[in-house]
Formats: C-alpha cells, structure tokens, sequence
C-alpha cells in the first residue's frame, strides 16, 4: 500500500470581505458539533440571528490581520506542509476543516498520486468535538461516499506527548528570552461545558469541578477541559515555573450558555487590576495564528491589559512553521510510514 498524509487545519474565509466571510461563518457554526443544538434551531440561531451581524464584524476583525499573501492561518499552514514535505519521502497534502480547501480535495489530491493508505493529521493538541471529532467524522464519511478502497488512520491528540511539550516550551522560552514576565497565561480556545460532558465516554466522571481533571479516568483521552490543564502543568514544569507565576484561561465564548472558566478577557482584565504590569500570554490550542491570536489575543486582549494599567504585554507566536516543530511532525509522519507501530 501507498501512504500519504493529509493534514487539517481549521479554515479561513478566501478573503477579509463581508460576504466571504459570511460563507465561512455559514459552513463553520451549521456544524453540529460547533453548535450542537437540533437543526432548526441552529438553523434560527445562526441564518436568522448570527449571520446577519457577525459577518461584518468578523470581516472587520480579518482585515486587521489579513496578510499581503492571504489568511495568516492558511499561510502558515501552507509553509508548514512544504517544511513537512522536504523531510518525508511520502506526499503530504493540506487541507481546511472548513472554506475552500476542502478535506475532499486534499484526499483526492493523495488519491490522485496513488496513496490508498492514508494517515488524517488534525493540527489539534487536544481533543475536541468541535475540532478534532468533527474532521474524522466527515473524512469517514467522504470516505465511505466517494473514496471506499481508502484506509484513513486518525492521529489521537497529543497533548501529553514529551516530545511535543519539549518543542512547545523551547519555543516559549525562546521567545521570551531576554523578557521577565511577572505572569505567563495559557489561553484556550473555549468551548461550552456540554461538550465537555458529551465527550465524557464514562458519563459520571467529567463535573468541571475542579478536582475531576485530576482524578484519573478514562475520560481524560477525549476531555478537553484535562488536555488544556495538562498541557499548561507539563509546560510549567518543564520551564520550571513558580506557582502563582502562571494561570490557564479560555477564550472565545460565544452565546449565553456555560463555556469553560476563567474566560481570558476578564483574566487578562483581572491580572492588570491587581499589579501586573509585564505579561506574556501563550496559545497553546492552536498550532498555527490565526484571527483569534493575531486579533483577539495580540490586539484586543493586549488594549485591555493597558486599558487596566499593564505595561509590557508579550503574545508569544503558535508553532507556526518552527524549525522544532516540523523536525518532530516529520519523525512521526516518518515513524508511521515505515512501520504499523502507533506515530507518536
């Protein structure tokens, strides 16, 4: 058998205009396990309320960000696929969850140069509903709709794999190199406590209680909430950081429903208000910037620390195409195609 891999990233409007944008956001929050509510009532929600404002906010929002060269998230993501591919012998396709570069398209692509093996990378740390279970869910289903003769392996989050903490704080630490920040946020991408219960595979353990994501449990292989906390312990610890010296927070909320807390905006609001005037702040959920560093994190959240008296305020980058980063995708693609042993 021929193997290829095929990674996927979220996705990104063709352009900062209103009505790509609209498209986007269209495709991107029908998504049941976006908003997971029944389909009329997402349907209301997002046709009948959400798209008819958000889109010109958004664009607004894309446009502060947007590159000479296109969207940051689809640019990066495109480096990092060619840095990947001069190290794998392998092809190494691209695709976006959402938008244009569909994940059909990326699996035709590897179909197209005789791959009938196929290792589905989503460029996720952690487990989510809304971003790792609803790319393996559609690739099945192209998969069993238009590509039957095709095996697809999924990588399982890895979140907690060393090798993937060492990279990740060495880019930390390089960057901040030469800055002596009095906090050090973690921030997440959030999503609603339902889904944290949905993916709950015990159905009892996960109360986002504050001790559930240190008790030990089966749950904790598709719980968020754990992987986000988990990934900022094994950070601090590796950086040796002092307790006290760094907080984990969740950005991003959207609608009146519970979403995971501390919500970073008000941490990032609270942390100025009691004295601390050098942040950095560290986005771990995603591996590449995208609107959601770039603006929400780098400019808005930056305006609210100085809006409460804060000074220095550092936005450490995402993985992006570090030279790390690629070296240690590269080992696991290369792992997996010369053996059936598990890639990382």
């Amino acid at each position: 058998m021929k193997k290829g891999v095929l990674l996927v990233n979220l996705g990104s409007p063709d352009s900062p205009e209103p009505k790509d944008v609209k498209k986007y956001l269209g495709e991107f929050l029908m998504d049941e396990r976006v908003i997971d509510i029944p389909y009329l009532a997402r349907t209301a929600l997002v046709k009948g309320i959400i798209l008819k404002t958000r889109p010109k906010q958004s664009a607004a929002a894309y446009k502060k960000i947007w590159w000479e060269e296109g969207s940051p998230l689809i640019v990066l993501s495109k480096r990092l696929q060619k840095a990947i591919q001069k190290d794998v012998e392998i092809p190494v396709a691209l695709a976006m969850r959402y938008g244009s570069m569909t994940i059909k398209k990326g699996l035709q692509e590897l179909v197209d140069k005789g791959v009938d093996e196929v290792l589905l990378f989503p460029l996720y740390p952690q487990f989510a509903m809304a971003t790792t279970e609803t790319i393996t869910v559609l690739a099945e289903e192209l998969r069993t709709e238009h590509f039957p003769s095709l095996k697809i392996e999924s990588v399982p989050a890895f979140y907690n794999k060393p090798d993937y903490i060492e990279v990740l704080s060495n880019s930390i630490k390089k960057y901040l190199e030469g800055k002596s920040p009095d906090h050090i946020l973690f921030s997440y991408h959030g999503v609603p406590e339902r889904h944290i219960r949905k993916s709950d595979v015990t159905k009892s353990h996960c109360k986002i209680d504050g001790t559930c994501c240190i008790t030990p449990s089966k749950a904790h292989e598709f719980c968020y909430r754990h992987q986000c906390l988990e990934v900022t312990r094994l950070v601090a610890e590796k950086l040796q950081l002092k307790e006290g010296a760094y907080s984990t927070s969740f950005q991003s909320r959207l609608g009146f429903d519970p979403w995971l807390q501390p919500y970073t905006d008000r941490t990032i609001e609270r942390l100025g208000k009691n004295g601390i005037k050098n942040m950095a702040i560290v986005t771990p959920a995603f591996v590449s910037d995208c609107l959601e560093t770039l603006e929400e994190i780098a400019m808005e959240g930056e305006e609210i620390f100085h809006e409460m008296g804060g000074n220095e305020f550092t936005t450490v980058p995402c993985l992006n195409d570090d030279a790390e980063w690629v070296t240690l995708l590269s080992k696991w693609i290369n792992n997996w195609s010369v053996s059936k042993t598990q890639m990382v």
